[in-house]
């Protein structure tokens, strides 16, 4: 049976390709087996998540709303309908919980590394290591997109998509906020990358 017929399929022949890679790689190299150390497993979960989070922000900003916006303009056209009642709820199922993955792993990336401290403090603290704030910068962003897409986006949805009761004035409302606080998360995710790949290379533009 082909793995890549299911998507659960496809994941698990991704992963177990991902560690094959390691191992192969680990004794080219003739490093220990032991691949997924605390650390790196972190890492990892914390990457693939982002990927998944800020890739269906792109996705909600990029493609659904315009296209949301066109069919609205299409008279006689078949309509959004299909994408707020198939296509949203789901998005907006991995968006808020990769949101949710992206911070636990990075928070738990911080403790491990021993600059939780350091870098919700903008390495303003006594002893925080010099580069701190890069970190921090990012790590800050992601809060406060994490708190947009919890407390602003997904309630609001919840009315536009119908799921909760509202009246029409209500989802007018909740439209716009919801939109002005994805905007504002994909503002926001361009300088909390760049903190994010700043802080691995030692500098915003080094």
């Amino acid at each position: 049976m082909n793995p890549l017929n299911t998507i659960k399929g496809t994941i698990i022949a991704g992963v177990v390709l991902a560690i094959v890679i390691a191992i192969v790689s680990n004794l080219l190299a003739g490093f220990s087996l032991v691949i997924f150390k605390s650390a790196s497993f972190l890492v990892w979960i914390h990457v693939v998540a982002g990927i998944t989070w800020i890739g269906l922000l792109y996705y909600f900003n990029f493609v659904q709303v315009p296209a949301l916006a066109a069919a609205a303009a299409d008279q006689g056209g078949p309509g959004g309908a299909g994408i707020g009642k198939y296509v949203a709820p789901r998005a907006l199922l991995w968006f808020r919980w990769g949101a949710v993955v992206t911070w636990l792993s990075g928070a738990g990336y911080l403790f491990h590394l021993g600059l939780f401290d350091d870098a919700f403090m903008l390495g303003l603290n006594a002893n925080a290591p010099p580069n701190a704030y890069i970190i921090g910068i990012g790590a800050w962003l992601g809060t406060i997109m994490l708190f947009n897409v919890w407390v602003l986006i997904w309630p609001n949805q919840k009315k536009v998509l119908g799921l909760v009761e509202a009246t029409a004035e209500e989802i007018a409302k909740a439209r716009r906020v919801a939109f002005i606080a994805s905007r504002t998360n994909t503002m926001l995710s361009l300088p909390m990358l760049m903190s994010m790949v700043g802080y691995g290379h030692a500098g915003f533009f080094l």
